[in-house]
């Protein structure tokens, strides 16, 4: 593993201050070809294709969440502009999986936005994103594996109709309910993933299909229903925005979480076939699905009740009882449970590979980066997850946490989506060399390359080519080459670039802190979202005038979004 500054001359706190910041160099198609004939490690499997990336999208992203949220947003936010939410939300969350396809064409290793983070930031902010990410997926996963049970005991007959040792109990005197059928659904999940990716998103793809067929036939009895009775919702004297813009778009910014889950395609970059081809048309269709099915449902949905009159907890399942149609509720209740099903897989996998990518580059145990070589994926690590993730789904109500995941998610989309702005404007591993360097670099690769029993004398190959006003150091102060304008200028536009992302980037915080500030006086409060709206302003407007770094076309593995 390659970094672009070198610590081992710096000691003390200096030389812990630069660990921070130093960053993992971007690999290649041919430093990846070299990486892995030279290491000792087996390679994840190469067997996953668009169709596979589908399955793991929209099964990661549609849980039972849609199930639920249909109700709580129209009764208490949007209002018959449920439909209007979703799609605002489903732009939102399109700009963040745009920047995860850029990223995971050109850099697809494992490891997600931890991987892009270190490339790009640093190893500190790559740290941390990596740690939020475990938390993410550990906790995500756990409240889903708790929601499953009350599911299929429904589908049963009623909430206490499971057998003994699969329905919740409460340990005495403690006080804690245990949950033994999550934890057996999150240790089968686990085997499965260690039986092989191609395996497991199979499986994955056919309960994925299973509730794409649930919400295809609550759109459609539920479209038959609206046009029979006349669509009762939407015939309201308040109008088809109840709570006005400002209720539209909080509810927008309830729905978004319901779009999360197409990052888990991104963690499985080093796996697929053609990345560069087949990563991005796998997140944009994934995501494209989701947003139209949520849309879809939202919309008959709102139109057959009034949204004041929904069930928060049932809304789909009443809705159609209030019709007649009681009988719908098992075919929703099986939608809700496979849905369940899938987002578990979608927790689970992508946290052993995030692990695996944090153990190669020695910020964990080598434990976690080893490779089962029979079935190609990191065993040891999806055991590892599979039993945290089961311990927690069996002792702890962990919906008490869902805030904290909230948090990380959103810490981990804000971190790609400035490492595009890096990528774009100061790729981290691209250092102006002037054509004299260059050649004598390549010379010395060919002669070396052609002759390796031979000595090679490095000092006098092309050293006639090299003027006077050429030999210096090749990097001076902050790895700025000097010697040519085109360079000290090209240093220039890089040096504003970098210190105009880093004012939009202060720009966003300040705004939306002030923003979500209600407990701030009214003055200060607008104060400080004018301060960060003019930044963010100052800083897009300058980003537009400044060209961006034709270096970006050379970074990683060519043919991604940049080319």
């Amino acid at each position: 593993m390659g970094f672009l500054c070198d610590t081992q001359k710096n000691d003390g706190g200096v030389g812990g201050l630069r660990s921070l910041v130093r960053r993992k160099q971007v690999d290649s198609a041919h430093s990846k070809s070299s990486s892995a004939s030279g290491s000792g490690h087996h390679q994840l499997a190469k067997a996953l294709t668009v169709p596979h990336l589908i399955a793991i999208g929209v099964g990661s992203t549609i849980g039972a969440g849609v199930y639920i949220l249909v109700g709580t947003v129209a009764r208490e936010h949007s209002g018959p502009a449920l439909t209007f939410s979703f799609l605002i939300a489903g732009i939102a969350a399109a700009l963040s999986a745009f920047c995860y396809a850029e990223l995971a064409s050109r850099c697809p290793s494992a490891g997600s936005a931890y991987h892009y983070s270190y490339i790009c930031v640093g190893e500190g902010v790559a740290w941390l994103i990596g740690w939020a990410l475990i938390l993410e997926y550990t906790i995500g996963g756990s409240a889903v594996a708790r929601g499953i049970s009350p599911n299929l005991a429904l589908l049963f007959g009623g909430a206490d109709s499971l057998p003994s040792f699969l329905a919740r109990q409460t340990i005495p005197g403690l006080g804690i309910v245990v949950d033994p059928c999550a934890a057996i659904l999150v240790f089968l999940v686990t085997g499965l993933l260690c039986v092989g990716i191609k395996e497991s998103t199979f499986v994955q793809g056919i309960v994925t299909v299973a509730n794409t067929c649930a919400m295809i036939f609550v759109i459609i009895a539920g479209g038959y229903l609206g046009f029979k009775t006349g669509w009762p919702g939407y015939e309201l004297p308040v109008g088809y925005f109840p709570f006005g813009a400002d209720g539209m778009l909080a509810g927008a910014s309830t729905v978004f979480f319901a779009y999360i889950g197409f990052d888990s395609v991104a963690s499985t970059a080093e796996e697929v076939k053609n990345p560069q081809r087949d990563l991005p048309m796998g997140i944009g269709i994934a995501l494209s699905i989701c947003c139209t099915l949520y849309m879809l449902v939202s919309a008959v949905i709102v139109g057959l009740v009034p949204y004041y009159a929904m069930d928060p907890d049932t809304p789909i399942s009443s809705a159609f009882a209030s019709h007649g149609m009681k009988w719908a509720a098992y075919i929703v209740t099986v939608g809700a449970s496979t849905a369940l099903c899938s987002t578990l897989m979608g927790s689970i996998l992508p946290q052993p590979r995030i692990l695996m990518a944090m153990a190669r580059d020695g910020l964990l145990p080598s434990f976690f980066s080893d490779v089962n070589k029979h079935t190609q994926v990191p065993v040891k690590s999806t055991v590892v997850t599979g039993l945290l993730s089961g311990i927690l789904a069996f002792f702890m109500d962990v919906e008490q946490l869902a805030g904290m995941v909230s948090v990380g998610t959103l810490v981990a989309f804000t971190v790609v989506a400035i490492s595009v702005l890096i990528l774009r404007y100061v790729p981290p591993d691209e250092v102006p060399l002037s054509p004299s360097f260059q050649e004598a670099i390549d010379s010395v690769s060919v002669r070396y390359s052609s002759s390796s029993s031979k000595e090679v004398d490095v000092e006098n190959i092309k050293t006639d080519d090299i003027t006077s006003s050429d030999r210096i150091p090749l990097l001076v102060g902050k790895q700025t080459p000097v010697g040519c304008n085109f360079e000290v200028n090209e240093a220039n536009r890089r040096k504003i670039a970098g210190w105009t992302i880093m004012v939009t980037c202060i720009g966003v915080l300040v705004l939306t802190s002030a923003a979500s500030s209600v407990s701030l006086y009214s003055s200060l409060r607008f104060t400080l979202c004018g301060i960060g709206g003019v930044l963010l302003l100052s800083g897009l407007v300058l980003l537009t005038w400044i060209d961006q770094d034709d270096a970006r076309h050379n970074f990683g593995h060519s043919g991604g979004m940049l080319s």
